[in-house]
């Protein structure tokens, strides 16, 4: 028995170390979005869709994995067991592109806010293009080996073993039943949401806290897990009413309010 749990105890870590390994190359050109970076391999280790996905993201992810797959249109593939969807939105060019339905995005399990670099990072944006424009192969130069795809569907294996207290579950329910029910916490919350986030929304931050605790490293969930993953799981579930539109107030700062009321266990 013992030597059996060594055995996994030694597996777990290599399935870590391999993840960990996908996201340090993801961020070597992918600069100043660590938040990002972490949300996919979240949205990867659970094999779900993820909304607002660059697709610098997209291809640094592929150059790092092996046994790359593609999908043609208009026929129907069985799809491999590593697979998840990403979706991306630009807030600027919006012609040709329509506001996906309520329902529909209530369906990706995250949606991802890109945001600008600092300028440290934007200076280090410029030069790993200048880099990379400049970059010769050199003979003999050797590309570190791909991460396997078996690391992830071990590591998708662990995040079952995981384990969520009772305390953090009615946490988590809490915090889903104050976007249903805001008049228990008063103004503004109470004005600022018309329709609060569906069972898909509790299931996103229970599944995401788990991956976020497994990557950390923790076999179990703490409210930190919980409110490291609350934005990106619920701000595309959250239906603002006309007055916080009106204020511009946004997701975000409503989730914050959320956060800030409800106590965790």
């Amino acid at each position: 028995m013992k030597a059996a749990t060594e055995q996994e105890g030694a597996k777990s870590s290599a399935a870590r170390d391999a993840v960990l390994d996908l996201k340090a190359r993801i961020g070597k050109s992918v600069l100043g979005q660590d938040h990002l970076v972490e949300s996919m391999l979240i949205g990867l280790l659970l094999a779900d869709e993820i909304n607002r996905a660059p697709a610098k993201v997209q291809s640094a992810l592929l150059e790092a994995m092996e046994e790359r797959q593609v999908t043609v249109a208009g026929k129907t593939y069985k799809m491999p067991d590593l697979f998840m969807v990403l979706a991306t939105e630009n807030p600027i060019e919006q012609e040709g592109t329509y506001p996906l339905p309520e329902a529909q995005l209530d369906r990706f399990l995250m949606h991802v806010v890109i945001t600008y670099p600092d300028e440290a990072t934007e200076g280090e944006i410029i030069k790993l293009n200048r880099a990379e424009n400049a970059r010769k192969p050199e003979a003999g130069a050797a590309e570190p080996p791909p991460v396997p795809q078996q690391a992830v569907l071990d590591a998708r294996g662990e995040l079952d073993g995981i384990f969520v207290s009772d305390l953090a579950q009615k946490y988590i329910v809490d915090l889903i039943y104050a976007t249903r029910f805001p008049g228990r916490y008063g103004e503004p919350l109470s004005k600022w949401i018309q329709i609060g986030a569906s069972p898909r929304g509790s299931l996103a931050i229970d599944r995401c806290a788990r991956a976020r605790a497994w990557l950390d490293g923790q076999d179990f969930v703490t409210p930190d897990h919980i409110r490291a993953v609350i934005h990106d799981c619920l701000r595309h579930r959250l239906i603002l009413s006309y007055e916080a539109v009106s204020q511009g107030i946004s997701p975000d700062q409503v989730i914050d309010k959320i956060t800030e009321l409800v106590a965790a266990a």
